[in-house]
């Protein structure tokens, strides 16, 4: 009863907190709704991207993977870090510029309207399609395990984790549909400092009890019962061989922080440039840490149970949070978690509804059409994308390598096409509106051949760095036949102040030797 009042208490604070802040905000504007005024600062967008970012498919996921690895999927947190000074430095300065609600905006600037069209439907399938199920199934994975739902309704324990599937669902549409973006950020920055002071918490509390109220002596005990674990340079055999980073993680994560509508429209809504810039750079100086929380804790597991939950990998963090955290924590921390899930899943209902409205119903259905029924129209969507996200979630459990390694592989089929078209976008001038469409194809087609039907023996981010090669290959191959008809200019809208944060090379540099300091200290052959 303990955990289940402080589970509510935290849980009813944010959403107070929230409707105050937002009750003399005008969310019935098209920049109010999506973009939350552009008004977000620095500490808002980095909180939020946290928090949109790290959801339960990384705290089930990830500790799950790192039970059963170890430390070699850390590669998918620290390279995050380079992403985002990429996006700080070039890309989002040009976002800004160009006053982009969306980034299928940027495609028809480039390209065409047809491109921005075919793009803005492959974004709103993927959040459907992958994104959404995995969040909603891992979150009631949680809650389930800390609550014991299906043994308090005297259902199976398949049913109690549906039942709270369409809880977290119809709870989280709230938040998107009620509040917008600027609901959503909010939220997720309480939640997102929760998340991380709560997250590390749990380490932190088993590492001293593992050490006899000794922390240190924590570690060296859990260092000593497996080393192995400790290595971040995964094998060519592993689930994450050290040879991806160089071949398809770098335009995957180039794409997830630099063109990634969910993540990047917080940036997106930021009142100038400085606490864009501002909110990434924090962001990655949290993605740094962010392993503390979303991988250690799988490998304490590992001390504490050995392999036997090698065939349930992903139930390990529950477990874990039950036997080290205090009661009354373990409430807070599950609403945390709960507020982690909402997060991810009512920032994506917010995207979808964005790029539905601004990039589909605007541009085919209605130019003219009024703010307050684009707001509407958002919100129709978000409730449709809701209702579908809910009745797929089942559908994603018992995946074998786990529920994280499941979400990438699912990604790349539509991030490696649209990341392509982006960076040709930007870099290659020659490019035209045919290329770049006929390579969406090719790619999304080459993908799914190779890793869902041939299933060929080849790690699936290698798969993404050869995708990218015939991307290019095809945009140019067709660029030749049917080559570029008009040349595009960047302008500069003036929609926000485009001074830079005097701080930016400074933290960009950093944020490069801190990861790979990680690897020079952590890498072992």
């Amino acid at each position: 009863m303990q955990t289940f009042l402080t589970f509510i208490g935290f849980t009813a604070f944010v959403a107070i907190y929230s409707w105050l802040k937002l009750r003399k905000e005008k969310l019935s504007s098209e920049e109010g709704y999506f973009l939350g005024g552009r008004s977000l600062t620095g500490v808002v967008i980095a909180g939020s991207m946290l928090l949109t970012n790290i959801s339960t498919e990384h705290l089930i996921g990830m500790n799950g993977s790192s039970y059963k690895n170890g430390f070699i999927i850390i590669s998918w947190e620290v390279t995050s870090a380079l992403a985002l000074v990429a996006a700080a430095i070039y890309f989002v300065p040009r976002y800004l510029k160009m006053g982009l609600t969306t980034i299928p905006e940027f495609l028809e600037k480039r390209f065409d309207k047809t491109t921005r069209t075919i793009v803005a439907f492959f974004l709103i399938i993927s959040f459907v399609v992958t994104l959404l199920p995995v969040v909603l199934y891992t979150g009631a994975i949680n809650l389930e395990s800390i609550f014991n739902i299906s043994e308090v309704l005297d259902v199976t324990k398949e049913k109690g984790l549906w039942i709270t599937v369409v809880a977290i669902g119809a709870l989280g549409s709230l938040y998107a549909i009620l509040g917008g973006l600027k609901a959503v950020a909010i939220s997720d920055t309480i939640n997102g400092y929760g998340l991380l002071i709560g997250g590390l918490a749990v380490p932190l509390i088993a590492l001293i009890s593992i050490g006899d109220g000794n922390f240190l002596t924590g570690i060296a005990k859990v260092y000593e019962n497996s080393p192995e674990k400790f290595n971040v340079m995964g094998a060519k055999d592993s689930v994450l061989p050290f040879e991806v980073l160089f071949t398809g993680l770098i335009i995957n994560q180039l794409y997830f922080w630099a063109m990634n509508q969910t993540i990047i429209q917080r940036a997106l809504g930021a009142k100038n440039l400085v606490e864009a810039q501002k909110g990434l750079l924090f962001t990655g100086v949290l993605k740094i840490l962010i392993p503390i929380v979303i991988i250690l804790p799988g490998v304490i597991g590992y001390y504490y149970y050995g392999d036997s939950l090698y065939d349930n990998q992903d139930m390990i963090y529950p477990e874990l949070i039950k036997k080290v955290l205090p009661l009354s924590l373990v409430g807070i921390f599950a609403a945390v978690v709960m507020g982690a899930v909402l997060s991810t899943f009512n920032s994506v209902l917010n995207s979808a509804a964005t790029i539905f409205s601004i990039d589909i119903y605007k541009q085919h259905f209605g130019k003219n059409t009024s703010d307050l029924k684009l707001v509407r129209i958002g919100k129709t969507v978000s409730t449709i994308l809701a209702v579908f996200a809910i009745m797929a979630a089942p559908m994603v459990a018992n995946a074998p390598d786990g529920l994280f390694q499941l979400l990438q592989q699912l990604n790349g089929i539509f991030f490696i096409p649209i990341g392509s078209i982006m960076i040709a976008g930007f870099f290659l001038k020659k490019i035209s509106a045919m290329g770049a469409k006929a390579s969406l194809f090719v790619g999304l087609a080459f993908y799914i051949l190779s890793t869902f039907i041939l299933k060929l023996d080849i790690h699936f981010v290698h798969i993404w760095g050869i995708e990218f090669l015939l991307n290019v290959a095809t945009m140019f191959a067709v660029s030749y036949f049917y080559p570029a008809d008009k040349s595009f200019t960047l302008q500069d809208l003036h929609v926000v102040d485009m001074h830079e944060w005097k701080y930016t090379k400074h933290l960009s540099i950093f944020l490069c030797v801190a990861t790979l300091l990680i690897y020079i200290l952590l890498g072992r052959n």
